[in-house]
């Protein structure tokens, strides 16, 4: 059976849609370019958002006291041990809020990873309310040239969830970037997490209704990981009921039915997130993502399920 997607996995699955656009694997390599956020900065609050710890998902060679050509090299170098056929990257503009910055500056950063060799494109995770016509614009017009991705930290469908994490944006304003940013003809991506305080399972599950509405061209998955040292972790001794916490068989078995309601045309980045132990409060599962996926693949085919075939009528 071939799916929409043309391909016989049982989801839209990002490698495959690379791979098919660019006939090869395209490897990511991390930037932090320097950047903060405007409710750590003052613009809207400080703080952050209450799970926020960038140095549990930054790779040991990204420094923004690095140029970004020298950490796009150093990306190079530390990638090429695990996947030495890949000469296409995309720099992955990930610490923090990476359009929170005078459109002179963005053009700059962007211009200098775009020029690296090897590399043909960027993605730029950022929030809803740092964006705006005069970004979009200049997105638009290297998009002309290079592949780009906008990737919004979507986290929560839910305003009461949002304010509670202290986002300092609603969903509402999600909604309007997303469309914003697809209506320029621009890959848009969005991250959701699963398990933060105060929603229930039937909540997280109508997250995948609302997502499939937006006009998103990939999404990405994570489960709730609490790291040392955030407000979070003091919210948990606080509050612990507040918290969904997923065994991995339990979460395998939510996303199965969080993907049964995805519209199909959007792409699934990645299906669950992974951190070194040492940042999380609570021990990680024990396989890799690589495995983890493998599992998720192995319990579609069980059930004989695939993205989107709860879709129509979970949206009816």
């Amino acid at each position: 059976m071939t799916f929409p997607w043309e391909t016989k996995r049982r989801f839209n699955a990002y490698p495959d849609f690379m791979s098919r656009k660019f006939g090869g694997r395209v490897q990511k390599l991390t930037i932090d370019a320097g950047f903060s956020c405007p409710n750590r900065d003052g613009t809207k609050g400080t703080g952050g958002c209450t799970f926020c710890l960038n140095d549990a998902f930054n790779p040991s060679y990204c420094s923004p006291l690095k140029s970004i050509t020298q950490q796009i090299e150093e990306g190079k170098a530390f990638h090429a041990i695990r996947y030495r056929r890949a000469n296409k990257y995309l720099a992955y503009f990930q610490a923090f809020s990476n359009t929170h910055a005078p459109v002179s500056i963005l053009a700059e950063k962007y211009t200098e990873a775009l020029d690296c060799e090897g590399v043909i494109g960027i993605v730029i995770g950022t929030r809803p309310d740092c964006m705006d016509k005069s970004k979009l614009a200049l997105l638009q017009e290297l998009s002309a040239y290079h592949h780009v991705v906008v990737e919004y930290g979507i986290e929560s469908v839910y305003n009461r969830t949002l304010e509670r994490i202290n986002r300092g944006h609603t969903f509402e304003d999600t909604v309007k970037a997303v469309k914003m940013t697809a209506c320029k003809g621009i890959y848009t991506g969005g991250h959701l997490v699963f398990g933060l305080p105060g929603e229930s399972r039937e909540d997280m599950l109508h997250s995948a209704n609302l997502v499939s509405e937006m006009p998103l061209h990939s999404i990405k998955f994570h489960q709730l990981q609490i790291f040392k040292g955030t407000p979070m972790e003091l919210e948990l001794a606080q509050h612990p009921s507040d918290f969904t916490f997923f065994g991995e068989e339990e979460y395998l078995d939510f996303l199965v039915e969080i993907v049964e309601m995805l519209d199909p045309r959007i792409i699934i980045e990645r299906i669950a997130g992974e951190t070194p132990p040492r940042f999380a409060v609570h021990h990680p599962w024990g396989p890799r993502y690589d495995q983890i996926l493998v599992k998720f693949e192995r319990l579609l085919e069980k059930r004989d399920t695939w993205q989107g075939k709860k879709w129509r009528e979970s949206s009816s």
